[in-house]
């Protein structure tokens, strides 16, 4: 179970969001490269990276600071990046920087052949972001709700070569209130790539339900607002999911 640190970017600074709101931001670091070398002492194993004004910009709108944070971790462990990537330029931009993963999503929902064109151009490194609320999808930076279904639509993007999902339940996200760990299993034992775990990650509790239920296709857990306002000891975090399967 990879425990994985979320770096939210917007204006240049590593911040965090309630519910997606870009008016209720709290800001954490003005180095997010700082922020990145200290979870990586930490013994984080993959980074999270959101450009927040990109996804509002649907363009990137924080390339300094990402790849300041990418210098700072050099090779030593894969980046994944969401926000604003709306076109194949801006992944290969991404990707020549030395970005392992990208994450596609509301452009995924709502401009799916370029999904499949990105799956077909960057195979290995496309990841889909689904944001979901009472199992109905949603976009736009969670303002607007679709019909879609979180299964239907994944498995149609895991026929496309995506290389896995990140599940993210918005009534949570921010919010502290426990992983939806359920739904989330729900969706792994509907596919075959991965599922990764987000919103609401609360505390310890959390991490040994996901761990139980690793074996069901959840691989890891993006970690936000817990371990920056201290619920959740990142490093003990990353020892307990070790030790429940045995790695420890």
């Amino acid at each position: 179970m990879q425990l994985i640190p979320a770096i939210d970017l917007k204006d240049g600074q590593c911040v965090r969001l309630k519910q997606g709101d870009m008016d209720q931001a709290t800001v954490f670091s003005d180095s997010p490269a700082q922020v990145a070398a200290h979870w990586l002492a930490q013994g984080a194993r993959r980074l999270h990276l959101v450009d927040l004004n990109g996804a509002f910009a649907g363009k990137p709108q924080n390339l300094g600071a990402i790849k300041a944070i990418l210098a700072e971790v050099g090779e030593d462990i894969p980046v994944q990046l969401g926000g604003g990537i709306r076109d194949l330029d801006t992944i290969a931009q991404y990707i020549d920087a030395g970005l392992r993963y990208v994450i596609i999503g509301t452009a995924a929902v709502k401009n799916p052949g370029f999904l499949r064109d990105a799956c077909t151009a960057f195979g290995g490194h496309i990841i889909v972001g689904l944001d979901a609320k009472d199992g109905k999808v949603a976009t736009d930076g969670w303002s607007k709700l679709t019909g879609h279904e979180v299964v239907d639509l994944a498995k149609k993007f895991q026929d496309w070569g995506v290389e896995s999902i990140i599940y993210t339940d918005i009534g949570r996200d921010g919010m502290l209130s426990g992983i939806n760990v359920e739904a989330t299993v729900k969706l792994a034992q509907a596919l075959t790539i991965p599922v990764i775990a987000s919103g609401g990650l609360s505390g310890m509790a959390d991490i040994e339900a996901l761990s139980a239920v690793q074996g069901e296709g959840v691989e890891g857990v993006i970690c936000g607002r817990a371990i920056y306002s201290g619920d959740l000891d990142f490093a003990a975090a990353q020892r307990r999911a070790d030790e429940l399967l045995g790695a420890g």
